[in-house]
């Protein structure tokens, strides 16, 4: 009876400090320096978010925090790294969310890997919305004049295929019965750089690249696609304003890790990301390029983008929208 006791004793003893031993092998977080992929070209908004984000993460997690700008097929080459990447929380996404909403859509498996099965949402760190112009020669000088313009035949600017402008404008055209032809380009610059030269008559572009050009009077703004007026020019009307509701667009650039990587890491980086986008540093500079710096839950981004997909994806079939070639 002696000897069961102690042999109970030891096999209750092994089984009370196995927990502690699991928990003392679990590898801390972060242990080597942290990627954050940014799919889009370096100077771009997606890539200015990332670095001022990064140097305030950085030093929270003790860890230095390398931005990796992977462009390429409208997102996909950089998103493709961070899947192949280990599900550790070291290798992170930080993207345009039309990368993970409209790419299903546009490319198919072409992909290269599957948004839903092999990524998984931290959190959502800035939304912003696009702004409709027009160049004075156009002779268009309201919305309702674009409208009236648009139904019988007109050309627009926009960032490219696909691209945020291109998609709110098809959007739009479905609900006015438009008669739009899509001009993309490489990039707001360049769509810009010819709306100014009145080599294509409107456009659908980020607000930042054309907040200048407003008070000058070298272009007019006429509609916002956001549920909110631009703090850059905050006399431009909401779609919503101006009697389309269905038209408001707006945009996220969403952090991401590996699908696999444990909720505790995820929900670690959740709060430093958050803490970072509440910096009064960032917000300041992200106001400045009309991000409007926003944080949630991993749920919450999750929703955001299942509904982004949804929208989209039924965009892009009904108007044919093809990707860049």
């Amino acid at each position: 009876m002696l000897r069961l006791n102690r042999r109970m004793t030891l096999v209750l003893a092994v089984t009370a400090l196995a927990p502690l031993a699991s928990v003392a092998q679990a590898p801390a977080f972060p242990s080597k320096p942290i990627t954050l992929v940014v799919p889009f070209p370096a100077g771009g908004p997606n890539d200015i978010l990332a670095r001022a984000i990064a140097e305030r993460v950085g030093p929270a997690l003790k860890q230095t925090i390398i931005v990796d700008n992977r462009a390429g097929a409208t997102g996909n080459i950089g998103a493709q790294a961070v899947v192949r990447a280990p599900a550790d929380g070291h290798t992170l996404l930080l993207t345009l969310d039309t990368a993970i909403t409209a790419n299903p859509e546009l490319y198919g498996k072409r992909m290269g890997y599957d948004p839903d099965k092999d990524l998984k949402p931290v959190t959502t760190l800035g939304r912003f919305s696009q702004m409709l112009v027009v160049n004075p020669t156009s002779k268009i000088a309201d919305y309702k004049q674009f409208v009236e313009a648009a139904r019988k035949d007109l050309n627009y600017a926009s960032a490219g295929n696909a691209s945020p402008g291109h998609l709110t404008m098809e959007s739009l055209q479905s609900l006015i019965g438009g008669r739009l032809n899509h001009i993309p380009y490489r990039g707001n610059a360049p769509a810009v750089t010819d709306l100014l030269g009145g080599q294509v008559p409107a456009g659908f572009v980020a607000t930042p690249s054309v907040a200048q050009h407003l008070a000058s009077g070298r272009l007019t703004a006429l509609a916002v696609s956001g549920s909110k007026r631009s703090k850059l020019a905050p006399s431009v009307p909401t779609v919503t304003e101006l009697g389309v509701p269905a038209a408001t667009a707006e945009f996220g650039y969403v952090l991401m890790v590996p699908a696999a990587t444990p909720e505790p890491v995820v929900q670690l980086l959740n709060a430093e990301f958050r803490k970072a986008i509440a910096d009064p540093a960032v917000v300041t500079r992200l106001q400045a390029m009309d991000i409007e710096p926003i944080a949630g839950t991993s749920q919450q981004a999750a929703a955001d983008l299942k509904a982004g997909r949804e929208r989209w994806a039924k965009v892009i079939k009904e108007r044919g929208i093809q990707p860049d070639q």
